[in-house]
């Protein structure tokens, strides 16, 4: 289990959530368990704003430490996101390098030179004598689906406030429906 570094807890007062995410906490919580939801609390405070793609980072790098059997940080796989550098699909990093530890900072990810932006990223890990690597991708209905909803925000709101409030109810959505196991197809 990943452990505090600076908290003696990560158990907040509800009072303390603004009232849609509070809305869903207890659901969310009880579904997908305290980590998802403190890396995704954390993950989306420093990305600055409720997002999709940072969302969904979290959930596939949880995914990936699962697949691992990866507790800590100090077992932080090496990463190459195919996420592009170009928001939003780009906003799924922030959410890989909260949940997993490979971060910029500590050398473990980087982002791959590519024309089309896709969220999906290439684990590469040792344990031992055992070195794994393997493609994890977010399936096709779900990446449609996110495709489908942004392009209808976009063409109701254009890039307003409105925009950015449907795309945090989306956001709030996906957190607590979609379930990491389900979501992700790997592929050796």
């Amino acid at each position: 289990m990943i452990g505090n570094n600076v908290l003696t807890s990560f158990q907040l007062p509800e009072s303390l959530y603004a009232d849609d995410v509070n809305a869903i906490l207890r659901v969310t919580q009880e579904r997908f368990g305290i980590r998802e939801w403190r890396l995704v609390v954390l993950t989306n405070e420093i990305h600055g704003h409720l997002g999709i793609y940072s969302t969904i980072g979290v959930k596939m790098g949880l995914r990936v430490k699962e697949i691992l059997e990866a507790e800590g940080y100090a077992e932080e796989p090496d990463i190459v996101s195919y996420a592009g550098s170009i928001p939003p699909v780009s906003c799924m990093n922030d959410g890989l390098q909260v949940s997993t530890g490979s971060t910029l900072g500590h050398g473990l990810i980087s982002i791959a030179d590519t024309d089309k932006a896709n969220p999906s990223a290439l684990i590469s890990y040792a344990k031992g004598q055992h070195d794994l690597s393997f493609r994890i991708e977010l399936k096709e209905e779900y990446r449609k689906q996110i495709e489908e909803d942004i392009l209808k925000g976009v063409n109701m709101y254009g890039h307003t406030e409105p925009y950015w409030k449907y795309v945090r109810q989306l956001a709030l959505k996906y957190w607590s429906t979609w379930d990491r196991r389900e979501i992700f197809t790997l592929k050796a």
